[in-house]
């Protein structure tokens, strides 16, 4: 019976796709930092869409810490947008932009090895129970709905566990970019390159010889390139309006797909979230996480069965005007001089051209402020899945961001 209705619930899905065709326009597309012509570029433009990583309501997983929900159906949508965000960045980190996705067709090994970090199971870095365990320390019980802001803290805290993407999080405070601090934070000195206990007979490096069990499979630290650079995810939550967005932002969130480094938005509307990854004329084109799927198992080391990761359906659109002010705007930035380019865009394309701005970008931390310290993995003789049963002890939460002045 459950199969049947998983079957009726595919058919609706592909019936209300067709009334999502893209439409028949002059006007181009701008998706994740690319411009598509819709009338001559339509099968590339689709291409890129299903490429994107999808994550979605899922079911008959293990129960969140033990005891908790199986599935994150109803509450999960956030999240899941926050793993697109991420996926995303990890796919240009591993991968590159251009990158795409074939059906059945044979996929590099860090593919599969992003793919396993979402997996729905406790001791995936990224999983559905480390957010919803560690969205705990934010003020949220598992099974609460999240906003921007707060997913993009969970995310932060996650990827201190992650060695082997090895990835710099920052979340803007205050509507403000700093940048001496992100420079800090992506050109620090690597502490967790500390030898681990040798080798024992019959054991190899790539079986994850270290003091530490990864939190993530494969999690092998990556060797350092000679700028030392840790590859940036940043993330600016904002809240652009009261009850609704105004106007006057709309053309500076247009401009942020249209940049190299765009990594899409988390937005949507109160109480349901989208994954936003570009527009065409004034409307926002999205990935849909309200999709109950079943959870994927797969072993570590093993393939990941990917059908139901990628959105094979024309992508959903919606008006600009109708998105909820409160977002989260996320660009990757995988060298500094990518940072540094994206620094000059945001001063060309968004500060010197609005009267009244979305968010501020300014060299040095601000003396108000309390000093600026780069988040640390914690001292602990464990995995990420154990540790963060803790975080209430070990972090502190953040203040909400700021209503933007209208």
């Amino acid at each position: 019976m459950e199969a049947v209705l998983a079957k009726y619930e595919n058919q609706i899905n592909v019936f209300s796709d067709y009334l999502e065709e893209l439409p028949d326009s002059d006007d181009p597309v701008w998706m994740l930092g690319q411009c598509y012509n819709i009338k001559t570029d339509k099968s590339e433009l689709l291409s890129d869409v299903r490429s994107r990583l999808w994550f979605t309501y899922r079911k008959k997983f293990s129960p969140i810490g033990g005891t908790g929900p199986s599935s994150d159906a109803g509450w999960g949508c956030m999240l899941r947008c926050g793993q697109m965000i991420l996926g995303q960045a990890l796919v240009c980190r591993h991968l590159g932009r251009e990158w795409r996705w074939v059906p059945e067709g044979e996929q590099p090994a860090e593919y599969h090895r992003i793919l396993h970090c979402f997996l729905d199971r406790k001791d995936s870095c990224y999983s559905i129970h480390q957010m919803a365990q560690m969205g705990v320390g934010e003020g949220k019980s598992v099974g609460e709905w999240y906003g921007p802001n707060t997913v993009a803290q969970v995310l932060k805290k996650l990827a201190l566990f992650d060695e082997w993407n090895s990835l710099a999080v920052y979340v803007s405070m205050d509507n403000t970019v700093v940048i001496e601090d992100i420079k800090k934070q992506c050109l620090q000195a690597d502490h967790e390159s500390r030898p681990g206990r040798p080798c024992t007979s019959g054991e190899s490096s790539e079986q994850g010889c270290s003091s530490r069990p990864p939190a993530c499979p494969f999690s092998q630290p990556h060797a350092r390139s000679p700028s030392r650079w840790k590859p940036l995810l940043l993330v600016i939550p904002l809240r652009m309006g009261i009850n609704s967005i105004n106007p006057v932002y709309i053309q500076a969130l247009k401009e942020c797909f249209k940049m190299p480094q765009s990594c899409g938005v988390l937005g949507g509307k109160p109480n349901l979230a989208y994954y936003f990854i570009g527009f065409i004329g004034d409307e926002l084109i999205y990935l849909d996480p309200h999709n109950t799927q079943t959870a994927v198992d797969s072993e570590s080391g093993t393939l990941v069965d990917d059908l139901s990761y990628h959105c094979q359906r024309t992508p959903h659109r919606m008006k600009i005007t109708s998105l909820d002010p409160s977002v989260a705007l996320g660009f990757f930035c995988k060298s500094e001089e990518d940072f540094d380019s994206w620094c000059n865009l945001v001063q060309q394309e968004i500060l010197k051209k609005r009267n009244l701005r979305m968010f501020e970008l300014v060299e040095k931390h601000p003396s108000h402020w309390p000093p600026f310290v780069p988040p640390a993995k914690p001292e602990v003789q464990t995995t990420g899945a154990e540790f963060i049963e803790s975080t209430d002890q070990l972090f502190e939460s953040e203040e909400e961001f700021e209503i933007l002045n209208v």
